[in-house]
């Protein structure tokens, strides 16, 4: 069984922590830092996405569904990747759907969450590309922050270093000391010394990661740009630090080529192929953002027989306006369409 505690070293830097696996408890249930820290990073995600969603022409209430959806058959995506890797070492289906002790594989949370957020948005008329735009920077805010629940784990560490921040346990000394590690031909590796904090180093490139994307998002030139930036940075760098791990599921281990390092390089290739051709196709093109409709329309809408078109100059924004502009002119256009529809609604009343 795996310990709760865990002295943890870094040599290097004289700093040493003994540190629980386990936040707090309720009763006799135990509420692990890895749930805590996967939590705290999908509340920050929502945070960002509730204050920034209108300047990305998606109403609140309707982001409310697609977020539930995705989060939750995201999570449920990352564990079934995750089993899939190696599907022999469960004894039970049980062991296969218990996620407290880890393993969530961020590849199938990202596939998942993109495909079914992707359904969730066709079913509540929610624009699709720009809610990814919403999202990959949100999934940066939550990687950040989840990646800290394998350092309370003592999991998802890299090989040997000298390093001064080089990290050493008893955690990492028994599972080195195992044979199921992974590592590049030639390299070897002592279960004595201190090794690569991989969790570390992509936290600190997802946070990168999302404060680019951030400013950079008033410069967006199509929808979907802030998506492909996303898959090229993240795939850009989980690529070296797979390089690092020692848990990755080989794919040639003759050149020490990982799974992880093959969808890495897909995404990278993929993602700049198309980046450079939409960038050249609307760089003359300034990116024009609809204005969202609120629920209380999208309701009063639904009830009319016929179809209604609203749509004009005064129903977009360029993305580069201010959030205070967008809310403004989102809560000023939303009014005015209000009323518009109230009078069909009563003219189609009177008719009936």
């Amino acid at each position: 069984m795996t310990s709760l505690t865990n002295l943890v070293q870094f040599p290097g830097l004289g700093l040493e922590f003994t540190i629980n696996r386990v936040a707090f408890s309720i009763g006799n249930i135990h509420i692990y830092w890895y749930g805590v820290c996967i939590a705290v990073g999908l509340c920050l995600a929502l945070v960002f996405a509730f204050r920034h969603c209108q300047e990305f022409g998606v109403d609140p209430d309707a982001m409310v569904d697609v977020i539930l959806i995705g989060v939750v058959l995201g999570i449920a995506s990352a564990r079934a990747y995750y089993v899939a890797m190696a599907p022999f070492e469960y004894e039970s289906i049980w062991e296969m759907l218990a996620i407290r002790d880890g393993g969530l594989a961020i590849y199938g949370g990202i596939i998942g969450g993109f495909l079914f957020g992707g359904l969730a948005c066709k079913w509540r008329g929610v624009p699709i590309l720009p809610m990814f735009d919403l999202t990959a920077m949100g999934f940066l805010i939550g990687q950040g922050c989840g990646r800290w629940g394998n350092f309370f784990n003592q999991e998802a560490f890299g090989c040997n270093t000298t390093l001064p921040w080089g990290m050493y346990s008893e955690a990492t000394r028994t599972y080195l000391m195992g044979s199921t590690v992974t590592a590049q031909k030639g390299v070897v590796i002592d279960p004595n010394l201190p090794v690569h904090p991989t969790f570390l180093y992509e936290s600190i490139w997802c946070f990168v990661g999302f404060a680019l994307l951030y400013f950079y998002r008033k410069k967006r030139k199509f929808n979907g740009d802030i998506t492909l930036r996303y898959l090229i940075w993240y795939g850009a760098g989980r690529f070296w630090i797979e390089a690092l791990r020692t848990d990755s599921l080989m794919l040639v281990p003759s050149i020490g080529l990982r799974v992880s390092q093959l969808v890495a390089g897909l995404a990278v290739i993929v993602g700049l192929a198309l980046e450079i051709y939409l960038t050249r196709k609307y760089k003359d093109k300034p990116l024009m953002v609809p204005l969202a409709l609120n629920a209380d329309n999208r309701t009063k809408k639904k009830k009319l027989d016929g179809p209604i078109a609203f749509f004009g100059p005064e129903s977009s924004l360029p993305a580069s306006a201010s959030r205070a502009e967008f809310l403004e002119k989102t809560a000023a256009w939303n009014k005015e369409v209000g009323e518009i529809l109230d009078e069909n609604l009563a003219r189609q009343q009177k008719n009936g």
